[in-house]
């Protein structure tokens, strides 16, 4: 029997789902320019912190707030996003996402307190969870997997040159006297008030209606047990000892969340992050990976900035020109291994052999010091930024090829969610690994010169080691060099985590079909709207 379809007429580009070229890039230049925006936020801070506390007149806890509490509500959020953009019109999303990160960084540049700023720093990061999940999960919609190693270039492309440009711009904006901090919020408005303009230009995907129905007790517990967790690891060594009553009572208050989180989402109709996703091998160990992934590059490679500017004595601009080998390694190797996985349809090796540079670039930097030659370093991190590369996109690619379309946006948001958890949770763990290496480098090093050992010296930073005399100066910036070691040696330890996972993950043939035309044949019962 003839199929039904055997004498229908040819169905057209846009009906199919099947987005042409132009189209595809017209609408990548509107995400990619939200994405920029959204990486340069993060990074352009970086150097006005000092300014801005002493501004402000904030604390040393003040001062990790302001940069914990965006990582802490884009993490929180993006589960809660993905699932959304499964449910109603990824275009209205986006342009939702964009205006509520611009509206907070007007907000944040605007503050006249820490409190004020770091409670609109959230509200940037909540927009900011929407982009990073949401640009994943629209270019899946839009582009095959098969297809989707042409466009790496571009992506990694944006991402590298926002994490360089970020520090940079940042530092030029506070030393510009007619400038100020506050153009470290402002200067990214624009950007975004063009990127929302772009996107509604260029972006016309179908909407498939679904009946919408939002675990909103769900989305709750998780981000209340995330978000308690988070602060615990966070607050804990600095503001309460990781053993006090207070710390015991966070980590059970967030234990018990989402114990509850799991009982709601195995009984939702519409799960927030579907318990179904894990009985799918590929996305638990890809899940698995994405969180030592997140450990190990979040954690590990915030500690060079450190480490260039106090072990080594660099300005802020030139620690984040030191980061280049790393940028270009991690832009080099995504946009190669893209344009080959869609060339031969394999994907498995790559993953593979990203993992191994990874656990092999942690290795190398495992054996640096504060005398390290800045080449050989500089080997070491192209090594550490190949492996990057090739690994943090493939994941996501690898679990979107699996799972059904109507658990797209859920499925790449749930990769996203776990490997910023495993940062967030790798940030605050491995900086107390350092800080009590130093702390204990540094008192045996002054104790080893026959120096009285001042108090508070293991815990000196940037703004006080050039306040302490030259032989002191010289142990503590030694302490940080050679204390550094250890983190990195930790994060190697966690890509082998990475490593065994990826291995373990069954390669399948990518999937010549957007998640549009996917969804057209998968749901044969939904009711096709209109693009918009």
């Amino acid at each position: 029997m003839a199929s039904p379809t055997s004498s229908a007429a040819p169905v057209s580009a846009e009906e199919s789902g099947r987005m042409a070229h132009r189209q595809v890039l017209e609408a990548l230049s509107g995400l990619l320019l939200a994405m920029f925006t959204a990486f340069l936020s993060s990074t352009i801070v970086s150097n006005a912190l000092p300014t801005i506390i002493r501004d402000l007149h904030g604390s040393q806890s003040q001062y990790t707030w302001v940069i914990t509490v965006t990582l802490l509500t884009s993490t929180a959020s993006t589960p809660i996003w993905g699932k959304l953009a499964d449910l109603v019109s990824k275009k209205l999303l986006v342009q939702i996402a964009i205006a509520v990160f611009a509206a907070g960084s007007v907000l944040a540049g605007l503050a006249q307190s820490m409190e004020t700023l770091i409670a609109w720093r959230a509200v940037q990061g909540l927009g900011l969870g929407g982009l990073q999940s949401l640009v994943v999960i629209v270019i899946a919609a839009m582009i095959s997997p098969r297809e989707r190693g042409r466009y790496t270039g571009p992506i990694s492309v944006v991402m590298s040159v926002a994490t360089v440009a970020g520090p940079l711009l940042g530092g030029l904006i506070v030393d510009t006297s007619w400038l100020g901090w506050r153009w470290c919020f402002f200067v990214c408005v624009p950007l975004a008030v063009v990127s929302l303009a772009v996107v509604q230009r260029t972006l016309n995907l179908p909407v498939v209606k679904r009946p919408i129905k939002v675990d909103y007790l769900g989305a709750g517990l998780i981000a209340g047990g995330v978000s308690t967790l988070l602060i615990w690891v966070t607050l804990a060594g600095n503001s309460f000892g990781w053993g006090s009553g207070t710390s015991l009572l966070l980590v059970a208050l967030g234990v018990v969340l989402l114990a509850l989180a799991v009982l709601v989402e195995s009984r939702a109709k519409e799960p927030i992050i579907p318990l179904r996703l894990f009985r799918e091998r590929t996305t638990t160990l890809a899940t698995v990976a994405s969180i030592a992934v997140g450990t190990a590059l979040f954690g590990g490679a915030v500690f060079l900035g450190q480490y260039f500017q106090i072990a080594r004595g660099y300005s802020p601009t030139a620690a984040g020109l030191l980061t280049l080998p790393m940028i270009i390694g991690s832009m080099l190797s995504s946009t190669a291994s893209g344009l080959l996985i869609t060339k031969y349809g394999r994907w498995k090796g790559f993953l593979v052999a990203g993992a191994i540079a990874m656990t092999g670039g942690f290795g190398l930097l495992s054996t640096i010091d504060h005398t390290t030659n800045m080449v050989l370093l500089g080997a070491f991190l192209f090594v550490l930024g190949t492996g990057m590369g090739m690994t943090m996109q493939n994941l996501v690619l690898a679990v979107q090829n699996t799972v059904a379309v109507t658990d797209l946006g859920a499925a790449s948001s749930t990769v996203a969610f776990f490997r910023s958890l495993g940062g967030t949770v790798g940030v605050s763990v491995l900086g107390a690994v350092l800080a009590s290496q130093v702390s204990q480098r540094t008192t045996d090093g002054l104790g080893a010169a026959g120096i009285a050992v001042p108090p508070g010296s293991g815990e000196v930073g940037i703004g006080s080691l050039n306040e302490l005399p030259p032989v002191i100066g010289d142990i503590v910036r030694a302490a940080y060099g050679d204390g550094t070691a250890l983190i990195f040696l930790i994060a190697g330890a966690l890509s082998l985590i990475t490593l065994v996972a990826i291995v373990a993950i069954k390669e399948t043939p990518l999937q010549t079909s957007t998640g549009l035309e996917r969804a057209a044949t998968e749901d044969a019962t939904a009711e096709p709207v209109a693009a918009r």
